[in-house]
């Protein structure tokens, strides 16, 4: 459980904060309120009863507090007593943190934290709460270090942590020095800084002291904190409307409000709708009760009712059972298959804590891991998890991720990458896939000059991305925008921080440096850039030429006494048969009979197929087909030897359902020759769509 924490913010809202600051562009004050408006809103994000904020405005135009009779006390107002904030508060606070129009003497400094020591003294008594006054001041107004050892005492004795931060206050170890400083403010940073210091005596740390441009630099850099990972996600916008200010940035997302006059919750909304044509818009509103759920068995969908899915379910009680042990060495990393999590005894169950470590040393000693059948919930499907033993100088545990079942492995073949070998078993020392010495020393030293461990050579830190400072930019970057959006309701958003932004690009000083490597590469590689116009277009290939010039084919046609009848195409060589075969073509008859041929063995190899053991051969037949008729500039034989097929297999006339067949043709994009590819049809690209997906 977090702990109690009771804040009190002292502002100053003198006249001289209504100062514009030249190179900010922006008031003192309010350059002072972004990191004001930002913690409040972080303590608001928690949404902790127990996390409460008071505030106190000095050098205000009126007097408002419990010791207002008291003298030095006056132009002291307590704008927002301690209690936990919501929006209402913060928007009754945004109407009263302006710079005062009075100019002159009052509203004293140290009598403000006297006025928030007091606050917090009263609201949290003696319990335990973590006690926070935090000061924002330019420095220019009454200072009276009259008595101020007696509120260093009452802060040291209390334990309340004091944070002042100063409109362009010197710190030497920030980097950053005030010129031409007027020698008022001057003297009191001095006073200021004294009693800060003074807090920090005794052995006692609760003072900080620091200039108010690196408190607004901290506020990009993620705060960490430690929760349950399940807690480690995006807020989500289902207790505050507030947020859909920032939804509304993206034109993609779409929220429907229900009208509450006294709520501002939001309400769920979901519909269900299938395509059709009749209908309006295209799409048809159903009921659930009308849907069954549907399963992928390879590429097609299997529906199932709901009284035939019950049939299905395994009833399976919670727990954790070990099944098997595995030696530490026969275990695999990549058989891990989820993100891992911890084990521990229960903090008031100590025999089950003694049991537990019995465990993890009798694992740890023989150096081997556990199996063991998890299921989490009632009838929830179990799931095969590792157990690993953890052991620290205090700490023990057990690591479990989950693991493959032996139907879950597939073991596929791959061609090696270092070498080629050729049907008859003989290894090509040169190919067009195998990279040359000079490719290899060059992505070496490509590989060495891009090496994050050298990115900041020269400097403090020797690695480049920490796992401390890798934050994810998702989480991080929508709970700065929330607490901005509470703030700034119709101001755009802010840019992101550059320490979130920072590790998604390479560092600029090994791209560099890795410049000219990269360009030796590139050439030795002879990586070209394809023109977008023509990429994915089909071109035909310049037939070789005889050295002589002579037509080789018409003279072996012609001293032939015969012409030969045409053989052919058999199905068990037929992208040869039909490219010899289109070589002796005479006329559009002849591609339309190779055509039709080509046909009867597609279905040839559908029909008699065991399972899908033949479609990858179909796909790379009708390939060929496609380019050898768009060389030929005939690609409406093709377009009729596709719909034949795909008439056949819609059919079932092909020995049953063959639809898998054709979802690999939809896959490997083998439909339709449209007349962007060639001219010598009239297809377009919506046709030759809704022919493949229709």
């Amino acid at each position: 459980m977090a702990d109690k924490q009771a804040t009190v913010y002292v502002i100053d809202l003198g006249s001289t904060l209504s100062r514009v600051h030249p190179l900010r562009g922006e008031s003192d004050l309010d350059y002072a309120l972004t990191y004001i408006w930002d913690k409040i809103a972080a303590t608001m994000s928690t949404g902790r009863k127990t996390d409460v904020i008071g505030v106190v405005g000095f050098r205000t135009e009126n007097t408002d507090n419990t010791m207002a009779t008291a003298d030095g006390y006056e132009n002291i107002c307590v704008l927002a007593p301690i209690a936990q904030f919501l929006m209402d508060h913060m928007r009754d606070l945004k109407r009263v943190l302006v710079p005062s129009r009075r100019k002159g003497r009052g509203g004293d400094g140290f009598s403000a934290v006297c006025i928030a020591v007091d606050m917090i003294m009263r609201y949290c008594r003696k319990l335990k709460y973590i006690r926070n006054v935090m000061l924002v001041t330019d420095g220019r107004g009454e200072w009276d270090d009259e008595g101020c050892e007696e509120i260093v005492g009452q802060i040291r004795e209390e334990g309340i942590n004091l944070t002042v931060l100063g409109v362009d206050f010197d710190d030497e170890e920030y980097g950053f020095i005030e010129e031409g400083k007027d020698p008022k403010k001057a003297r009191n940073e001095k006073v200021i800084k004294k009693m800060v210091e003074g807090c920090n005596e005794g052995g006692q740390e609760l003072g900080i002291f620091g200039t108010l441009a690196e408190a607004i630099y901290e506020l990009g850099k993620p705060r960490l904190k430690k929760v349950r990972p399940e807690r480690m996600i995006p807020p989500s916008p289902s207790t505050s409307s507030d947020i859909l200010a920032l939804l509304s940035q993206n034109p993609s997302v779409r929220v429907h409000i229900l009208p509450r006059p006294k709520s501002r919750a939001l309400a769920n909304a979901r519909a269900y709708q299938i395509e059709d044509d009749a209908a309006a818009g295209g799409m048809m509103d159903i009921e659930k009760e009308q849907m069954e759920k549907g399963y992928n068995y390879g590429r097609t969908v299997v529906p199932i009712s709901a009284t035939d899915e019950a049939i299905t379910i395994l009833e399976t009680e919670p727990g954790l059972q070990i099944v098997g042990f595995v030696p530490v060495e026969k275990y695999r990393r990549y058989f891990s298959m989820s993100t891992a999590n911890v084990i521990v005894g229960a903090r008031d169950n100590p025999k089950a804590a003694v049991a537990l470590s019995s465990l993890i040393h009798a694992l740890f000693e023989l150096e081997s891991y556990a199996l063991a059948r998890l299921v989490t919930k009632k009838n929830v499907a179990p799931v095969l998890v590792l157990l690993a033993p953890f052991i620290d100088a205090d700490y023990e545990c057990l690591i479990d991720v989950q693991v493959p079942f032996t139907e879950d492995v597939r073991h596929y073949r791959f061609p090696p990458l270092d070498k080629v070998r050729t049907i008859s078993g003989k290894v090509l020392e040169k190919h067009r896939f195998l990279p040359t010495p000079d490719m290899e020393k060059l992505v070496s030293e490509y590989v060495d000059k891009m090496d994050l461990m050298a990115a900041n050579d020269g400097g403090d830190e020797p690695e480049y991305a920490t796992v401390d400072e890798t934050f994810s930019p998702i989480l991080h970057r929508i709970n700065q925008v929330v607490r901005w959006r509470a703030v700034h309701p119709d101001e755009p958003l802010p840019p992101a921080p550059e320490i979130l932004t920072k590790y998604d690009h390479p560092p600029e000083n090994l791209l560099e440096a890795a410049a000219d490597t990269l360009k030796k590469l590139i050439e030795a590689s002879d990586v070209k850039k394809v023109d977008p116009k023509v990429a994915g277009r089909k071109r035909a290939r310049d037939q070789p030429v005889p050295k002589s010039g002579l037509d080789v084919e018409a003279l072996l046609t012609s001293a032939a006494p015969s012409a030969p009848k045409k053989a052919k195409i058999s199905s068990t060589n037929p992208i040869p048969d039909f490219k010899n075969k289109l070589r002796t073509t005479e006329d559009l008859s002849d591609l339309e009979e190779a055509g039709k041929e080509m046909l009867a063995v597609l279905k040839e190899l559908i029909k008699y197929s065991l399972a899908d053991a033949n479609y990858g051969r179909v796909c790379e037949i009708l390939k060929v087909m496609r380019d050898e008729y768009i060389e030929y500039d005939e690609p409406g034989v093709y377009n009729k030897v596709l719909q034949g097929l795909k008439k056949a297999i819609v059919s079932g006339e092909l020995d049953g359902n063959r639809m898998e067949c054709w979802d690999e043709i939809r896959y490997n994009k083998l439909g339709l020759i449209t007349k962007g590819e060639s001219e010598r049809v009239e297809v377009d690209d919506a046709e030759a769509r809704k022919f493949l997906w229709g």
